[in-house]
């Protein structure tokens, strides 16, 4: 189909009769994302607020139908890249997000860390300079008074509020850290989300959402007593990049149901049964 044949396709969503919008909506739909543009350019033309509410639905549809594309992608071929797998998720409330966008703060945060980076530092200290750069020079906070809004598990509104929860801000440091070459992984903890620094000698944890926090097995220990839950290997572990994205999934859900959007809460349940199998229960 050309680009005229398009264009006259997409104005018919601009009919009154029933059927055969039902037939153009199913015929675009088929089209994939590339039909976009001539529906957004549609949409600037009418002035028919049926045709506008058809064509955002079409719009959304087709969206959603990518991000889904992409995550699934991701899940199974590209979980060693934790940001573009963020990228993702973020795109699902700004499509227009382009990936660069991130990874230019994140290289933007990186080169100012590296400023002051001494590869001879003891572990404990090299935590300490990365806290100083994150917590006090670019002033990254728990976003305490609107903890669950949507916007604290998106990536590129962390980035520019510099507020976050305890995953997405555990992101954020874990990208850094990742590009320091640091051995830090996340760690799926009941009701918080923490980093480890792991290797054959030495693992400490941090808590990123009390601005770096470092803390030891004895201290998780005590934690995990107070909820009264029994040890699992998966509370002291490093978790992988999947993990991350099914639990920024999860508190999105949180989110959308916190404040009342059901329907975007069940798109987001939809995301998450494309890359959970009952295993992951």
């Amino acid at each position: 189909m050309n680009n005229q044949e398009l264009k006259s396709l997409v104005a018919l969503l601009d009919d009154d009769d029933d059927e055969v919008i039902a037939h153009v909506e199913k015929k675009l739909k088929t089209l994939g994302n590339g039909v976009l543009p001539f529906l957004e350019e549609a949409w600037e033309k009418t002035f028919n607020p049926k045709a506008h509410e058809r064509i955002e639905d079409l719009v959304h549809y087709l969206q959603f139908e990518l991000v889904k594309e992409r995550l699934t992608y991701w899940y199974s071929y590209q979980q060693e890249d934790l940001l573009r797998g963020m990228w993702i998720l973020a795109t699902y409330q700004y499509p227009d997000l382009e990936f660069e966008q991130l990874n230019e703060k994140i290289e933007h945060l990186f080169q100012k860390i590296m400023m002051q980076w001494d590869p001879d530092l003891l572990p404990f200290d090299q935590i300490k300079m990365i806290n100083t750069t994150i917590f006090e020079k670019f002033k990254f906070r728990a976003n305490i008074k609107n903890f669950h809004a949507p916007g604290n598990s998106m990536i590129n509104n962390v980035l520019e509020t510099a507020r976050g929860n305890p995953i997405s801000l555990s992101t954020l440091y874990l990208l850094i850290t990742q590009k320091l070459g640091l051995p830090i992984f996340g760690v799926n903890l009941p009701n918080l989300f923490v980093l480890t620094y792991r290797t054959d000698k030495l693992q400490f944890y941090i808590n990123v959402f009390n601005r770096g926090l470092i803390f030891s097995k004895e201290d998780l220990d005590n934690y995990i007593s107070q909820l009264s839950l029994l040890p699992k290997n998966e509370y002291f572990e490093p978790c992988n990049h999947g993990q991350i994205i099914k639990r920024s999934l999860r508190n999105l859900i949180i989110a959308f149901d916190k404040i009342g959007d059901y329907y975007k809460s069940d798109e987001i349940n939809k995301l998450m049964s494309l890359i959970t199998v009952s295993k992951d229960f």
